[in-house]
């Protein structure tokens, strides 16, 4: 019998954020993961990277602050960076893990690429706050190099695109080692954006949603299920109020009629439903599941969580 194929998307509570957050975050990460692996799961992981990319970016940028004999780092390669970085201690974690289990199975990260659309509308309206606080002066600098640069409450930052992933270079690589059976991390921080120009890819200035990419990494490996990790049981109508309604079930297009009234925050559940929405498609038989690191098997159980259908 054909085992069901599932793609994990990691949130930050997988995660952690400094260097000893992560490498605790990863070592109870690498559990959930290890009980869906048992439960004869095939699965494929893709993760967050929202601090750590920040931290890398601006790492970068202060190296070339003080030396400016040195090449500035372009946020493609921050975003390779953090794949490595993070899948590093994921794959370890989880290899770990599963050894201590008695269970035999490469782990391994694959770093990314995801093609985005030059024309994009995002590229024209850039919503993505990244790397440290500037001063005015510094703003000024990086706006006459051609970066975009926002004012917030603390200072000024840089502000990237966030276009929509349309392509997954490695996508074969990928389906090869999830169909022997092994285990891969890919997609890592919505995957190193990139514009194709005949047979050379170039990094774009950009960020890809996350989510968005780990749900087109689950189309494009025609999964059986997509499982959105996040820091909620359930999602919630009324989140935060008085009100508020755990969902059990929703149907495509009940999700959908939730958000064009607003239902749900852009930037936290608003993509993740989003994304549930673009894997599911047309099909009767996908599903998508949202739900916390800790109630991920019973999730795929039935017990809790937010089941999305067609």
């Amino acid at each position: 019998m054909r085992k069901k194929k599932i793609v994990i998307a990691l949130g930050h509570e997988a995660l952690g954020t400094t260097l000893p957050e992560q490498k605790s975050a990863t070592e109870e990460t690498a559990k959930a993961v290890a009980d869906l692996i048992e439960s004869d799961y095939q699965v494929v992981i893709s993760h967050s990277n929202g601090p750590q990319v920040g931290m890398i970016h601006t790492a970068m940028s202060e190296f070339c602050r003080l030396y400016p004999e040195y090449t500035a780092t372009p946020m493609s390669v921050c975003s390779a960076m953090s794949q490595g970085y993070i899948g590093y201690d994921l794959q370890n974690a989880i290899r770990t893990e599963l050894l201590n289990r008695g269970i035999f199975k490469t782990v391994s990260t694959i770093l990314t690429q995801v093609c985005v659309d030059p024309y994009d509308e995002a590229f024209y309206h850039p919503s993505k706050i990244i790397g440290r606080v500037m001063s005015r002066e510094e703003a000024e600098a990086e706006e006459k190099k051609g970066n975009h640069v926002v004012e917030t409450p603390e200072g000024y930052r840089r502000i990237v695109a966030a276009p929509k992933p349309m392509d997954i270079v490695e996508i074969d690589a990928i389906r090869a080692l999830s169909d022997s059976d092994q285990i891969v991390i890919a997609c890592g921080g919505g995957g190193i954006p990139v514009l194709v120009q005949n047979n050379r890819l170039k990094g774009a200035s950009a960020v890809i949603e996350k989510d968005l990419a780990a749900g087109k990494l689950a189309e494009m490996l025609n999964a059986d299920m997509f499982v959105i990790l996040t820091g909620e049981e359930k999602v919630c109508l009324n989140y935060g109020r008085e009100n508020q309604t755990p969902l059990d079930t929703l149907t495509v297009s009940q999700a959908s009629s939730y958000i064009s009234q607003g239902e749900f925050e852009e930037g936290t559940i608003l993509p993740k439903i989003q994304a549930a929405i673009d894997f599911i498609g047309n099909s009767a038989v996908r599903t998508a599941v949202i739900t916390k690191l800790s109630k991920s098997k019973e999730a795929l159980e039935g017990l809790t969580g937010t089941v999305i259908r067609k």
